[in-house]
């Protein structure tokens, strides 16, 4: 079976020992194809140097909310300029990471506001997909997107929310991502949203190194467990693994235009 990792930070630290053989290991299983997404200016470099090395990895830069003490305004001239120059090499495949945290009571709401639509503006005036991080903040969301409705979607990472807030990303042209949250049999409300959420709208993901599985607790998570994190979430659903997979592979590639033949190589 073959799979897409929509959502993996393999350019950061704790992969540096052992990076080539997390790929190694990749191909081994049937992971394929990598998006490595930017957080901060400062690792955008990183990233896209790491997936001109690798033709399976793919590249996407945004300004993640959680680092907002990182940001300045003129990074979004850099995101913009980042983006133009290489709007047509294939490595580069969305923006993103970028969203809504509003995870801490004394997050600056407002400021957040102003940097997500900054960026979904890039995106729509790029037309890239949006890969989206949210976190209690699935309304402001939504209705921010409602008003610039970007013409490819995108995806939304580690999706949390209700059945009711996905039927409206749904409308709106958005994925959901699903990884190792869902797995965790206490993530009760989580596993019954997914059982049900429409198999046109679910593409998979790890987020590694973060969020690792139930199966793999406490530990690094990589994506070479996409596999295996597939397995649970097929049996959560219902569904035959190769039937699921086969599913969230066709959904990546439709939101990334991957259609066969293949990309080019990086």
């Amino acid at each position: 079976m073959r799979y897409i990792d929509t959502h993996t930070h393999l350019d950061f630290a704790a992969f540096d020992s052992d990076r080539n053989q997390v790929l190694s290991d990749c191909a081994r299983l049937g992971v394929e194809r990598l998006v490595v997404l930017g957080v901060t200016r400062a690792n955008w470099d990183g990233v896209w140097q790491l997936c001109q090395q690798h033709d399976n990895l793919f590249a996407a830069f945004g300004l993640h909310p959680m680092f907002m003490s990182e940001h300045r305004a003129e990074h979004i001239t850099a995101l913009q300029q980042a983006l133009a120059d290489r709007l047509d090499d294939p490595c580069c495949c969305a923006v993103g990471e970028y969203g809504l945290d509003y995870w801490h009571k004394d997050a600056d709401r407002t400021a957040q506001k102003h940097l997500f639509e900054a960026q979904l503006q890039l995106a729509v005036d790029c037309r890239l997909p949006s890969l989206l991080h949210v976190r209690r903040a699935h309304a402001d969301v939504i209705a921010i997107l409602k008003r610039y409705r970007p013409v490819r979607g995108g995806i939304i990472h580690a999706f949390s929310g209700s059945p009711e807030e996905a039927r409206e990303y749904h409308k709106l042209g958005f994925k959901v991502g699903l990884g190792g949250a869902a797995t965790w049999p206490q993530a009760t409300r989580l596993r019954q949203t997914i059982a049900q959420l429409p198999a046109d709208q679910l593409v998979l993901e790890t987020d590694s190194p973060d969020m690792a599985p139930a199966f793999h607790a406490q530990q690094r998570n990589s994506p070479a467990l996409l596999p295996q994190i597939a397995a649970e979430l097929a049996t959560l659903r219902a569904e035959p693994l190769e039937q699921f997979s086969v599913r969230c592979w066709q959904n990546s590639c439709e939101l990334f235009q991957w259609s066969p033949p293949p990309p080019a190589a990086c």
